[in-house]
């Protein structure tokens, strides 16, 4: 039976396409794969990274909101098994788990930094130590909440997010061949909304989550849906539902 989005094709701007593709793939999409961000070293150079990880041990807890943040926390997250692992999504965690090779503890079951900070609190007893490994990005969400519940947070740059515009002639060729744009972070959205002609684009643009949609629509970018679900599964489910009219 050919899947719900046979005939469609959809830009992927992630800088991996990797689970995603996966998923679009099982829907019979046929994917453009356009990379809008790209992540790199942090200014430091990793430095403070360094320092915190090799103190993992005094932490209670190690949380991450992204697959990037996961790869570069990830081997000290196994040497030190002593530390709980916080994951803001299913692709996070599971990128945290495969390399700290051991499930995570917690990942929320709305996949967003607010909701990973509401449960964490709720799991915490007293006044835990919380090391958050961010992109340099962040909103703070998560710090910020679990500042607010009472935990001792350290929050440390794991990477830098570089913007990569689509070229004019990329834009061209998604203005003639594609019907949809996913977007997977406020990155994506702020690339997107930088590139030349892509304001001229008249398919789709999904959100994975409310945080990326403001992103996006900020910068002018105009949102058809945002998934119900925040996470990869929850982004093709709601892309679906609006092409074949059943959301």
């Amino acid at each position: 039976m050919p899947g719900r989005l046979s005939g469609v094709t959809v830009v992927i701007g992630r800088e991996e396409p990797g689970a995603l593709a996966e998923l679009l793939a099982a829907e019979g999409a046929t994917m453009l794969h356009v990379p809008l961000i790209a992540t790199a070293d942090p200014a430091d150079g990793g430095a403070a990274l360094r320092t915190e990880l090799r103190r993992l041990s005094g932490y209670d807890w190690l949380a991450v909101t992204s697959v990037p943040g996961a790869d570069r926390v990830g081997e000290a997250a196994a040497r030190t098994p002593g530390v709980r692992l916080a994951a803001v999504g299913t692709a996070t965690a599971e990128r945290l788990g495969s390399l700290a090779r051991r499930p995570v503890d917690l990942v929320p079951r709305t996949q967003t930094a607010r909701a990973l900070a509401t449960e964490l609190v709720a799991r915490a007893a007293g006044r835990e130590r919380v090391l958050v490994a961010a992109a340099d990005r962040s909103e703070g969400h998560l710090a910020t909440g679990l500042r607010a519940g009472g935990m001792s947070v350290t929050t440390v740059t794991a990477y830098r997010t570089v913007l990569r515009p689509p070229s004019a002639d990329t834009i061209e060729q998604i203005l003639t061949e594609a019907d949809a744009v996913l977007l997977t972070s406020g990155s994506t959205a702020l690339s997107w909304a930088d590139a030349p002609g892509a304001e001229d684009f008249e398919g789709l643009i999904v959100a994975i989550g409310p945080s990326t949609a403001a992103a996006a629509e900020r910068s002018g970018v105009p949102i058809a849906a945002v998934a119900a679900e925040h996470s990869l599964q929850g982004l093709v489910r709601t892309l679906a539902d609006v092409v074949t009219g059943s959301g």
